[in-house]
């Protein structure tokens, strides 16, 4: 019988998978009976040819993120991540409703969640700053970088080292300068990958996985919002609020929704000043939006 080795799934290559094995990339086809890999994931593998390999298994994954697909489907983007890094910037602007959504995932997946304001050689208005405050009360670690003046990359590299991690954002908020500031030799190992499709083609729609040079590793996925609110229910959107779960055990109603119902004790602490207004505002978009 052939020995089944344990790889990493680096990317998806068009209809392959890359697989790394021992620190060589080899690329791989799945077993039609599997369900869809990602990035990140830890699989066990026969090999069938020089380079070239067959997915057997899929070992149990610790975490998932997913992002809405065609017909209400939902499709894997990273397996296994430790943290997610939330990026934004005052421009093109501060969008605090995803960075809320992104988080509200998070709480939710218990994926630890870390806040990149980048660009931070930009003067920040007194609206953002007194929004990071409140993300910084709330526990969240807060990271001011900037990949042009190179300030704060060694704070970022720490918090990075031995996890997986990845970043996501709005477009334009210089989430790829960040990477290519942390991965100098990105597109090396981009080429490396598509080489092993034999086309030289990689598809950059992909989420690839790169060892970062200072250990750890950070899985990039273009895109905007990676993954969306698709499979959270009412409940676990409020429950994504970090502030908001001290006082949902004291609502009246189990079934409380949070908006106008009677003895909601999330509205009095807002009222009353314990949690954020514009954080409960945009709780109340998110709800609209769902």
């Amino acid at each position: 019988m052939t020995e089944l080795q344990t790889g990493l799934v680096i990317s998806h290559l068009g209809k392959g998978i890359a697989v790394e094995l021992d620190n060589t990339i080899i690329l791989c086809q799945t077993r039609r009976k599997l369900e869809t890999l990602a990035a990140g994931d830890k699989v066990k593998v026969t090999i069938v040819a020089q380079g070239q390999g067959r997915i057997e298994e899929l070992l149990p994954r610790h975490s998932l993120l997913a992002r809405p697909n065609k017909g209400n489907k939902i499709r894997p983007v990273a397996a296994n991540i430790d943290q997610v890094f939330v990026v934004f910037a005052s421009e093109p602007f501060c969008d605090f409703l995803l960075i809320d959504q992104y988080l509200a995932i998070c709480e939710n997946h218990h994926i630890n969640a870390l806040l990149i304001y980048n660009k931070a050689d930009l003067v920040a208005s007194d609206t953002i700053e007194n929004e990071l405050a409140t993300y910084l009360n709330l526990g969240y670690p807060l990271f001011r970088v900037s990949a042009i003046e190179n300030t704060g990359i060694e704070q970022l590299q720490q918090a990075l080292s031995h996890k997986i991690s990845i970043f996501s954002g709005q477009s334009g908020v210089g989430k790829s300068s960040l990477t290519n500031t942390l991965i100098p030799d990105k597109d090396l190992k981009t080429n490396t990958v598509s080489a092993i499709t034999k086309h030289g083609r990689h598809t950059t729609t992909a989420a690839t996985l790169y060892h970062l040079p200072k250990s750890g590793d950070l899985i990039d996925s273009p895109g905007v919002a990676i993954f969306g609110l698709a499979g959270l229910s009412e409940q676990q959107l409020a429950q994504g609020y970090r502030e908001f779960q001290p006082f949902i055990e004291q609502c009246k109603f189990n079934d409380c929704r949070h908006v106008k119902d009677k003895g909601c004790a999330v509205r009095e602490a807002v009222e009353a000043g314990s949690i954020s207004k514009t954080r409960y505002q945009r709780f109340l978009k998110l709800r609209e939006k769902m």
